[in-house]
């Protein structure tokens, strides 16, 4: 839920997706801000394989199903135990930023960048909201 609230940054109305998406295509969709190359990794072997990444800004349910997908895929990519002082939570968001290279790259010690470390900041300030949207702890 915390990675949901980080990526609210920009305004999720399906028109407007679809207008910002024929200026810059490799855009990502959906109120989870997933790229096609991800999704489409994400749906195979999933329920929703037939689906379509065109489809995640129309269908918030779809979008947050592939979001949980894909934490969940990341967190198997995870060693037992890192180097690092990050939590499982944190790396599965850094992930989910920057790609499962550079969470397994961070497990090892590597130092995020500017953007990495904001989106974690960002992760930590979103963590209460999502607690008390999901009822549950972080």
């Amino acid at each position: 839920m915390a990675v949901l609230y980080n990526e609210a940054y920009k305004p999720h109305d399906p028109a407007l997706e679809r207008a910002w998406q024929k200026y810059k295509p490799d855009a990502a969709f959906g109120i989870a801000n997933m790229h096609r190359a991800t999704f489409d990794e994400v749906k195979k072997g999933r329920d929703f394989a037939d689906r379509r990444w065109e489809e995640l800004p129309d269908d918030r349910d779809l979008a947050i199903e592939a979001e949980a997908w894909y934490l969940h895929d990341l967190a198997k990519q995870l060693p037992a135990t890192w180097a690092a002082s990050y939590t499982k939570n944190e790396l599965l968001a850094l992930g989910y930023n920057t790609g499962a290279g550079n969470m397994l790259a961070f497990t090892r010690g590597a130092t995020p960048g500017a953007q990495a470390r904001s989106y974690l900041e960002k992760l930590h300030a979103n963590w209460g909201k999502a607690k008390a949207a999901v009822g549950g702890a972080h």
